[in-house]
């Protein structure tokens, strides 16, 4: 028998249908889901006896359940104050599920960096301990830099987009995500993990990335990380333009409109503390 009340979510049970699809459920799974979604709305953290209060579950059944959410990382213990909180493993989902929406949402911002700079445009994202490019707009100009297709990078740590990343990770998930070191594709690339941490002192400082030939000789590029609502760094988006239009006026309107493109999108994202007045106006 189920141990929830029928009117634990505040309303009437669904029809027949809904009878026939709650007897198909798998009730463990059901209550774990229950379990995730009560720790969600008591603000993040819940003890053991609110839990069972909100749910309707007794505490033995809690315990159990939390006991494999917490082995799976779905849920994690909080001594000090006996709670329970939503675990590593339900950011990691939130995050994924973000990149998959994320091309969507950065598709106005990319557009108007590209017609405000005409030049090429790129969406990258960290997917475990991978930089994939998702999203390009190519430039406008009839010169434009060749930046090769979608998907994995072997190069975060020469590029504007994967630095702007990388700068907020943990120096362990650094070399995870450049597991065969810092290799060398230009007389420019950081090759060193001495020189690599410092220039990302400078991102997290200036809050953008510069890519000086780093990666392709003639071609100077230009990043800025994108935030979450957690404040979490999911992606990034830079701007690459040939070294024969990159004088200082040119450079400083690709950085600004980087840099505010990423802010307002952030802020549509729920980052606090993102400047959102320069949102993009729908067409």
């Amino acid at each position: 028998m189920d141990e929830r009340t029928a009117g634990a979510q505040g309303g009437a049970r669904p029809g027949p249908a809904g009878q026939r699809a709650e007897r198909h459920s798998i009730q463990s799974v059901d209550r774990a889901i229950t379990l995730l979604e009560a720790i969600a709305e008591a603000g993040g953290e819940c003890s053991l006896t609110e839990l069972s209060h909100r749910t309707q579950l007794n505490i033995s059944t809690c315990h159990h359940l939390l006991s494999t959410l917490v082995q799976r990382g779905y849920v994690a213990k909080v001594p000090v104050r006996r709670s329970y909180a939503l675990g590593a493993r339900i950011h990691y989902l939130c995050n994924a599920s973000l990149q998959v929406d994320l091309p969507v949402r950065a598709a106005p911002f990319i557009e108007q960096i590209n017609e405000k700079t005409g030049e090429t445009v790129h969406l990258a994202v960290l997917q475990g301990d991978a930089m994939m490019k998702i999203a390009k707009r190519e430039s406008r100009h009839p010169v434009r830099v060749d930046t090769g297709t979608l998907g994995r990078s072997d190069a975060p740590h020469a590029t504007a987009s994967g630095k702007a990343m990388l700068a907020w990770l943990p120096e362990d998930d650094m070399r995870r995500v450049l597991p065969n070191g810092l290799p060398r594709f230009t007389a420019k690339t950081i090759t060193e993990w001495p020189a690599l941490i410092e220039a990302l002192r400078h991102v997290r400082r200036d809050g953008y990335a510069m890519d000086d030939e780093e990666y392709q000789p003639g071609v100077i590029c230009v990043g800025a990380p994108i935030r979450d609502h957690n404040g979490a760094v999911v992606g990034a988006i830079s701007a690459s333009t040939p070294t024969m239009r990159a004088n200082n006026d040119h450079l400083t309107l690709v950085r600004e409109q980087v840099v505010s493109a990423v802010r307002a999108l952030s802020a549509e994202l729920g980052a606090h503390g993102a400047k959102s007045a320069s949102r993009v106006a729908p067409e």
